[in-house]
């Protein structure tokens, strides 16, 4: 999938959440997203055939916290379900790592070759991250409005996350194991 279209369907359903929300309050809001987010994996598996784990689940959570908002009239479900997702992510990561699991090698191995000691490192800066964000979120949503909520939403986590990801660079770059060391490393554990 090229890069642009990768974009869309990871941006465009909190895009439509946010326009919806200002014309027509969240209840509309969340619906938009439901849907939006529904799209959103279907493309990606049209396009790849596979859908990564974190977007099914993201997506799952949309869909069951936004059913309950709709369903129950009460935008406490969509605002509490950012808090759950980044604790559960939070809660995956910091289990891993005390049993001494590489749950991100496993989601990201693909994309990025690192040594052990550079996944472990990034695992419990993602953990920790992940639960700096559920706290923000419980913050933001229990003293603001629901619109101050939303465009916290939009224009607080995603721009946090980018910013965090971006100063992930050094330890990606410290502990990334060249191509031809992968390359010989996998002929090597090859029986």
């Amino acid at each position: 999938m090229n890069q642009y279209l990768r974009l869309l369907t990871e941006a465009g359903p909190l895009a439509a959440f946010f326009i919806a929300n200002a014309q027509g309050g969240i209840m509309v809001g969340t619906a938009v997203f439901m849907v939006a987010i529904l799209a959103a994996v279907l493309v990606s598996w049209r396009m790849e055939r596979k859908v990564p784990i974190m977007p099914v689940v993201g997506a799952g959570f949309v869909l069951l916290f936004g059913g309950l908002t709709l369903w129950l009239q009460d935008d406490l479900f969509i605002k509490i379900k950012p808090t759950l997702v980044n604790l559960l992510f939070a809660a995956v990561l910091f289990v891993s790592y005390a049993m001494r699991r590489n749950v991100m090698k496993r989601l990201l191995g693909t994309v990025l070759s690192l040594t052990d000691e550079g996944w472990r490192i990034l695992s419990l800066r993602w953990a920790f991250f992940f639960l700096l964000l559920a706290v923000l979120n419980e913050i933001v949503w229990r003293s603001m409005d629901t619109d101050a909520w939303v465009n916290f939403k939009v224009f607080g986590i995603m721009p946090l996350t980018l910013v965090f990801s971006a100063f992930q660079t050094p330890v990606i770059l410290r502990h990334q194991i060249p191509e031809e060391g992968a390359a010989s490393t996998d002929k090597t554990a090859a029986p």
